[in-house]
C-alpha cells in the first residue's frame, strides 16, 4: 500500500474517534456520534477539494474509508465506558495523529496535482485543521485551531516540508508524520501559545473580578 493510502487510513481513524468521542462527551444520541465521527474525518477533505478544484463528489468514491470510520465510530461507542476515559486521556494523541497523517495526506495530494507551493501548504492545513474546526463547530465549542496551544502551525511545516521536497521518500514522511505528532504533544504539554493581543479593557476586567491573561 502506497503511503498517501496508509497515511489516509490513520488520520480517517482517528478523527472518527475523536469526533465520537467529543459528541459522547455532549450526550448526542448514536446518530449524532455517528455524524459527528464521520464529520471529523471527511471534513477537512471536503474542504481541501473545493479549494483546490477537486469535485467534492469524489468522495463518495472513498467507500472503503468511509466504512472504516464507521466502524471506528461503532467501536468507540460499544466499548465499556471505563475504557473510553482512558481513551479520553489520550484524546489529545488522537487528534495529534489525526492533524500529523491528514495534514502530510493533504500536501501529498496537492503535489500530486502539481500545484505550486502556496496551494500545498493550505491544502495541508485545511486537511489537517477542517475536520476539527466542523467537529467543534457542531458541538458548541469553540475551534481548537482558535484556542491557546499551537495547532494549525505544525500542518502547516508539514506543507511546506512536503510543498518544497524536502520530505520526499518514505522514510522522511514517516519522520516528517512523527515530528508532527510529537511537535504538538509537545506544544500540549508546555502550552506553547502563539503572540495574540486582547482588545478587552484589563482594568474594567479587573473590577469585574475578571483577569484576562
Amino acid at each position: 500500500m502506497e503511503l498517501f493510502g496508509i497515511f489516509s487510513i490513520i488520520g480517517t481513524i482517528a478523527f472518527a474517534v475523536s469526533g465520537a468521542l467529543v459528541a459522547m462527551e455532549e450526550e448526542y444520541d448514536v446518530l449524532g456520534v455517528l455524524v459527528l465521527g464521520l464529520a471529523t474525518a471527511f471534513g477537512g477533505g471536503i474542504i481541501r477539494n473545493v479549494l483546490i478544484g477537486v469535485p467534492v463528489t469524489t468522495i463518495w468514491t472513498q467507500g472503503p474509508l468511509m466504512l472504516l470510520a464507521v466502524l471506528s465510530v461503532a467501536a468507540a461507542f460499544i466499548v465499556p465506558v471505563s475504557w473510553i476515559n482512558h481513551w479520553k486521556r489520550a484524546e489529545a494523541w488522537f487528534d495529534a495523529i489525526g492533524l500529523a497523517a491528514f495534514a502530510v495526506q493533504g500536501a501529498l495530494y496537492a503535489v500530486k496535482m502539481n500545484h505550486p507551493v502556496s496551494a500545498v501548504v493550505v491544502a495541508a492545513v485545511l486537511t489537517g485543521v477542517g475536520g476539527g474546526i466542523v467537529r467543534d463547530l457542531l458541538a458548541g465549542r469553540k475551534p481548537l485551531v482558535l484556542r491557546d496551544e499551537i495547532y494549525a502551525v505544525w500542518a502547516m511545516i508539514a506543507g511546506f516540508a512536503v510543498g518544497l521536497g524536502w520530505s520526499e521518500s518514505r522514510l522522511e514522511l514517516i519522520v516528517l508524520f512523527a515530528l508532527i505528532v510529537v511537535s504538538r504533544m509537545l506544544s500540549v504539554h508546555f502550552r506553547w501559545k502563539l503572540p495574540r493581543r486582547s482588545l478587552k479593557d484589563k482594568t474594567l476586567a479587573g473590577k469585574t473580578g475578571r483577569v484576562d491573561i
